[in-house]
């Protein structure tokens, strides 16, 4: 949306069919939507390992950017502390792994492009409250190997209109910010085998709080 104003009207009106639980503006204000044990209206058709309809089971926090449409900008160092102590929060109440802390463009990669290559997922990462994938020894693209890596870690490639460009480019968004082409390049490539690697080792450790 243009504005946080017109995003948050729109959020409140019942006739849009559309809400998220939590609403966060560019200078850290959070506005709560909706009650956490109630459903939202933020993911639309969308699919994360195994899952579908993720509006029934998830958290949706709506974070106040002009998009890719509007003006889109790096996001406010104080709104990405209001998200990241929120986040810490409802992973800690709710017992939620990292792992399932997800972009919009993760759950509906042919659909959404939020919150996009701009977005801070290192800070997010840093303190444990999410996982993001730094630079890895290039690999050579494999198309096959990319596609069942890629599901194996949750995206879901059975979502209408959804190919393997669509998922490339939502994992790129996350985890190759600087170029976000849709191509399986070697870096690329390298940055899913390297995903993959680090959700099995996380699988593997105890669980340890969050912050």
């Amino acid at each position: 949306m243009r504005s946080a104003d017109e995003a948050l009207a729109r959020l409140c009106d019942v006739r849009a069919k559309v809400s998220a639980h939590y609403f966060i503006d560019e200078d850290g204000r959070i506005c709560q939507l909706v009650p956490e044990i109630g459903r939202a209206w933020h993911a639309g058709v969308s699919g994360w390992a195994g899952r579908r309809g993720l509006n029934d089971n998830t958290i949706g926090i709506e974070i106040v950017n002009p998009g890719h449409e509007w003006g889109y900008r790096p996001f406010p160092g104080v709104q990405m502390d209001a998200l990241a102590g929120l986040l810490a929060d409802i992973l800690e109440r709710h017992g939620i792994s990292r792992t399932n802390v997800l972009a919009h463009s993760d759950v509906a990669p042919a659909r959404k492009e939020d919150p996009g290559e701009l977005f801070d997922w290192a800070m997010l990462a840093r303190q444990g409250l999410a996982v993001e994938i730094g630079p890895a020894a290039p690999v050579e693209p494999d198309a096959r190997r990319a596609g069942a890596l890629l599901k194996s870690v949750g995206y879901d490639f059975d979502l209408p209109a959804t190919g393997l460009p669509d998922i490339i480019r939502a994992f790129q968004r996350r985890h190759r910010r600087h170029r976000v082409d849709g191509v399986l390049d070697a870096e690329t490539m390298g940055r899913v085998i390297a995903l993959a690697d680090e959700l099995a080792a996380i699988e593997r450790r105890p669980s340890s709080p969050v912050g």
